[in-house]
């Protein structure tokens, strides 16, 4: 069970206002809703970039991870920016994410083994991360969010950049990592395709608060 209790945060005229919020331990939820209704304000508080109230829990397999430091909560995220180092090789990202998780190099290099084959990244393994394609770009962020063998998978907006048909290609792609890692996902997202595509669970926000909850069959 993944449940987020008391997720409290006041920007002054805006406020996050969850009182009790379950993410699936298995499959994708979906955090739906438009611009403006606080989706990136709550990612940016499960993943500890910003601080929520005293109060805050978040009971992941009987673990509150809310009282863990940051560095050591072992999620995996990909921003919509996908911040690569552009001056190092796609491998290089990779490979430098999981050196920061302090993962042995043998660990490390067949986890990447792994992760090349099923983002089919071999063919710009070497070449720079500035002269990368939106989507190459894209599968070395998941890759390197995945090196360290999170317990959770966060994606914020992971196609908002993408053309449509990259979309729809990334869309397949990302379904297949989740289900081959069996990792448990959360997806920040505003597109109704995405949840469509991915959504084993859709929580919609809106004005800071979940006002829908339900899972997809």
């Amino acid at each position: 069970m993944s449940l987020v209790e008391n997720l409290f945060k006041s920007y002054g005229d805006f406020k996050i206002d969850i009182s009790s919020w379950e993410i699936l331990d298995e499959g994708v939820t979906v955090l739906w809703g438009p611009s403006g209704s606080g989706k990136t304000s709550v990612f940016r508080l499960l993943i500890g970039l910003e601080s929520a109230g005293p109060a805050f829990s978040w009971n992941f397999n009987g673990q509150d991870l809310a009282k863990i430091k940051v560095p050591l909560r072992r999620l995996g995220v990909v921003f919509q920016t996908l911040d690569l180092f552009p001056h190092m090789t796609a491998k290089e990202n990779i490979l430098f994410a999981a050196k920061a998780r302090k993962i042995f190099p043998e660990e490390s290099h067949k986890t990447l083994n792994g992760l090349v084959d099923v983002l089919q990244m071999k063919s710009f393994l070497d070449r720079s991360a500035a002269v990368l394609s939106g989507g190459e770009k894209q599968r070395v962020a998941i890759a390197r969010a995945l090196i360290g063998n999170p317990r959770m998978l966060l994606l914020d907006e992971p196609f908002a950049a993408l053309d449509q048909d990259l979309r729809h290609e990334s869309r397949g792609l990302i379904k297949r990592v989740i289900e081959s890692k069996k990792i448990p996902t959360l997806l920040v997202t505003h597109d109704p395709l995405d949840v469509e595509s991915l959504a084993n669970k859709v929580s919609i926000i809106k004005n800071g608060k979940i006002i829908e909850d339900r899972k997809i069959v």
